[in-house]
């Protein structure tokens, strides 16, 4: 029986936590250390990339650094080692590491479970099961490991290992959908793990019935597709704007959408801005039309609850939401994010300026946690800042409503009787049909106009 070495004890391995809820994989972007360095407890080491924001990991223990286990760019599976630290005390070499088994490193479950603020560890660990025929020993090792160890022990006992193909469980049902059988597909994945592609190119063509003639070989074959690599730049599809490509589409395919409009001047909206912007409560937050819409809208809400639902579909029920949590479309250089202010509906004017604010510079520093941008129940996207007049937008999934900001300028208005030159833009509301009619929808539409256009109903109807 093997026994580890004091050495080889003191080694822990920092896993891959679960940084969001449904998520089971992360790319590491950045690595803030090195083997050799030293580490405290609470040290941010590393920066990785979800399906929902950038998020910044922390190691649970002090250390030295022994050896970081994939590179940056690596979309690393929850529950993966991402980095081994020496807790012993002692700055071991980084080259010593390797020489460690990674099945005989790993130490017994720490007293401290580390924790991400905001996003709390994963349930259960995870767990690879044993090849048949073959000792494999009970702790977590690498899927390369573990082929290399099946095939040790396949050899030294004169039995043949028969491995189970290594693939996601997603791909395992494609490829149960498809009527393929994973042990004949030729995996191209790193470490031999079957890709949906693979599973794809596996499926054999249908053959034609005999009673009609085949065309060609010629005809089958397809063109090949070629690129001109020197004027085309070809981007892989990942992280934050996968899955905001993934929502939308689910989003457009599912909650039949209504787009109404309104072109109102909000002449009087824009001087109250400048107003705000003196006052001495409001000092040093962010203070622009974008505020002052908001709470419009969310005095819309109060007075229309109902637009402020979502659609259970499995349940067949609409739920109806007693809080709004407001969401702020925000383009950040990784996508579009839809972080959201929790409990807007019982924020007063200052502390919505201050909420706003954090939203928009964490979403530009790219530091949105997967929380804030969990539980939104109505969302605004500010399309005027891009000099646009207005759009018709997709509603984030979950929710009932999402309204649309244009472009404020000056047109030709009809005040008072006379054409003057005022500050106008255009609204517009697209909201879940299934559950908001074109009556609750205009209500809502018409409330957030006619407080832009007076906004002292603010206080009369706020």
């Amino acid at each position: 029986m093997t026994t580890m070495t004091e050495a080889e004890a003191s080694v822990r391995e920092f896993k891959m936590p679960d940084v969001g809820e449904g998520l089971t994989e992360a790319e590491i972007l950045k690595w803030y250390v090195q083997p050799g360095d030293t580490v405290a407890d609470g040290q941010v080491v590393c920066e990785v990339e979800t399906a929902k924001a950038a998020v910044e990991l922390p190691i649970p223990y002090d250390g030295v650094v022994r050896e970081l286990r994939f590179p940056e760019g690596t979309t690393v599976a929850v529950g993966m080692s991402i980095i081994a630290v020496d807790v012993s005390g002692g700055a071991a070499p980084a080259e010593a590491a390797a020489e460690i088994p990674e099945e005989e490193a790993k130490p017994a479950a720490p007293a401290r479970t580390p924790v991400l603020v905001g996003y709390g560890v994963s349930t259960s660990a995870t767990k690879r099961r044993p090849r048949k025929g073959a000792e494999i020993p009970a702790q977590e090792v690498s899927s390369a490991t573990a082929a290399v160890q099946a095939e040790l022990n396949g050899h030294a006992s004169g039995t043949v290992v028969q491995q189970r193909p290594l693939a996601k469980p997603p791909v395992r049902k494609l490829a149960k959908d498809l009527g393929v059988d994973l042990a004949t597909v030729t995996p191209s994945g790193p470490d031999g793990v079957i890709t949906r592609e693979d599973v794809h190119a596996a499926v054999a063509p249908t053959p034609a019935p005999a009673s009609v003639q085949a065309p060609e070989p010629a005809a089958l074959a397809p063109a090949p597709v070629t690129y001109d690599t020197t004027r085309e730049t070809r981007v892989p599809v990942k992280g934050v704007r996968k899955a905001t490509a993934a929502a939308m589409v689910g989003s457009a395919f599912t909650a039949p959408h209504v787009t109404e409009f309104v072109t109102v001047d909000v002449t009087r909206t824009m001087k109250l801005v400048e107003e705000l912007k003196q006052d001495k409560e409001l000092q040093g937050l962010r203070v622009n039309p974008l505020l002052l819409i908001a709470k419009a809208l969310l005095v819309a809400i109060k007075r229309n609850p109902d637009i402020n639902a979502s659609w259970d579909d499995a349940a067949q029920e609409i739920v109806l939401k007693h809080y709004v949590n407001l969401g702020i479309a925000a383009a950040t250089p990784r996508g579009l994010i839809v972080p959201n202010i929790k409990d807007a509906h019982a924020k007063t004017l200052p502390q919505l300026a201050e909420s706003l604010g954090e939203l928009v510079s964490t979403a530009r520093e790219g530091k949105t946690s997967p929380a804030a941008m969990q539980g939104g129940t109505v969302t605004i996207t500010n399309v005027g800042v891009f000099g646009i007049d207005t759009g018709t937008p997709i509603l984030n999934p979950g929710e009932s409503a999402i309204l649309a900001i244009g472009t404020i300028k000056l047109q030709p208005w009809v005040h008072k009787g006379k054409v003057k030159p005022r500050q106008v833009t255009t609204l517009a509301l697209s909201f879940d049909h299934r559950l908001v009619d074109g009556e609750l929808g205009s209500k809502v539409l018409a409330d957030v106009a006619a407080i832009l256009e007076q906004p002292k109903r603010l206080i009369t109807w706020g």
